[in-house]
């Protein structure tokens, strides 16, 4: 097919040469310098794409700010629409622009977008020293977000509103996330520099967070075996993990924020444990975490295939086992921890008929006997973890 739409980057500033088009769809902010342009008729991105796709075979012009492939429409329609139906042209970005104002290299920033999506993003950026910017939904998300820092003991870190970056009504300004209280307005990018206050728990994105990072009942997989759960699970960018008899979700909460995209689904059937769960994510900067409710192998069945399972319930059940495997991608991963005798039993048959690896993890930790020290074994972990031919 001919390509038949052009998708224009552009900023506050003058507009590129527009090639010539039927229509021309577009943000409002951009109707002064384009009269006859078409605006959205909805915010909704379903909404944005059906406006789009309906003026197939007419030439149109899709006007974006700044790169539309950095977190922008370009990037969306890249899944949805051939390459050979559309052209991008890039204009300068807004991280581009705000990296310039703040003297910030921008290879040494982290760049995220908030538009439309939960402020608890931020989470795993958020660790001494980092410098961050965001694309932002409205005048809301930067108060959201100091709320975040001085929550997590972050109260001097410096936001920095950019205000129509490029343009006429540029405007900068600056407050700490403890005395936030400026009046912004809804089209900025939002620059942190994340300074922490002494004693702030550090919550980094690698795998073994501090176990009272996480809301639990107790039934919840331990820093060290975690984080080696974590190692044979091998999170990558884009990949979903099943995590299956969640518990409080650390596991899956851990892969979601060790890789880019990484998405989870967590099969859990304890109410209280589905409540942690939600509270665990949305704290750790995962809130789109799926949960499903149920009894497995029930719970399992229509969801999509997973890259990787983790199987850290009911380890001896042969049925919920086969359902796993049965749905498990080829050369996905699946690890299973046993502390029961008839839990590492399925695991050694499991093994001697499937391959992989075992291991056992003893863990002691400091504890006291009156007056002394002494270091307090927990519970043997046995560990199975295999790839699927």
């Amino acid at each position: 097919m001919t390509h038949w739409l052009d998708i224009v980057g552009a900023g506050e500033g003058e507009l590129p040469a527009l090639p010539a088009a039927q229509t021309v769809l577009g943000p409002v902010r951009f109707k002064a310098r384009v009269p006859h342009l078409v605006e959205w008729q909805s915010p909704k991105l379903d909404d944005m794409l059906q406006q789009i796709v309906a003026l197939r075979g007419t030439p149109t012009i899709v006007l974006a700010s700044g790169d539309p492939m950095w977190f922008g429409i370009g990037a969306t329609l890249t899944r949805h629409l051939d390459p050979s139906e559309y052209r991008i042209t890039p204009g300068p970005s807004s991280f581009q622009f705000a990296a310039a104002r703040m003297r910030w290299p921008l290879q040494h920033v982290a760049t995220l977008s908030l538009h439309g999506r939960p402020a608890e993003f931020i989470h795993p950026h958020i660790t001494p020293g980092s410098r961050i910017l965001a694309l932002t939904t409205d005048a809301t998300t930067a108060p959201h977000v100091a709320r975040l820092l001085v929550a997590r003991g972050y109260c001097r870190s410096l936001l920095t509103i950019l205000e129509h970056l490029g343009g006429d009504a540029e405007r900068i300004t600056t407050a700490t996330a403890q005395g936030f209280d400026l009046t912004i307005g809804n089209f900025y990018v939002l620059a942190l520099d994340c300074v922490a206050d002494p004693g702030a728990p550090l919550l980094a994105p690698v795998p073994g967070l501090p176990d009272d990072a996480f809301v639990s009942d107790g039934q919840l997989t331990k820093r060290e075996v975690r984080a080696a759960t974590l190692g044979k699970l091998m999170p990558y960018p884009g990949a979903l993990l099943w995590d299956v008899g969640a518990g409080c979700g650390s596991i899956g909460i851990e892969w979601m924020r060790s890789a880019r995209d990484a998405k989870t689904i967590a099969f859990e059937r304890e109410g209280e444990r589905l409540q942690m769960i939600a509270v665990n994510a949305d704290r750790l900067g995962v809130p789109t975490l799926k949960i499903e409710t149920g009894e497995a192998p029930d719970s399992l069945v229509g969801q999509p295939a997973p890259d990787a399972i983790f199987l850290g319930g009911d380890v001896g059940n042969e049925t919920l086992f086969h359902a796993c495997w049965s749905a498990l991608r080829r050369s996905g991963r699946l690890v299973a921890n046993a502390v029961t005798l008839e839990g590492e039993q399925a695991l050694y048959e499991r093994q001697a008929r499937l391959g992989g690896e075992l291991c056992r993890m003893d863990v002691s930790v400091l504890d006291r006997i009156g007056a002394h020290r002494a270091l307090r074994p927990r519970m043997a972990v046995t560990q199975w973890s295999v790839s699927k031919p």
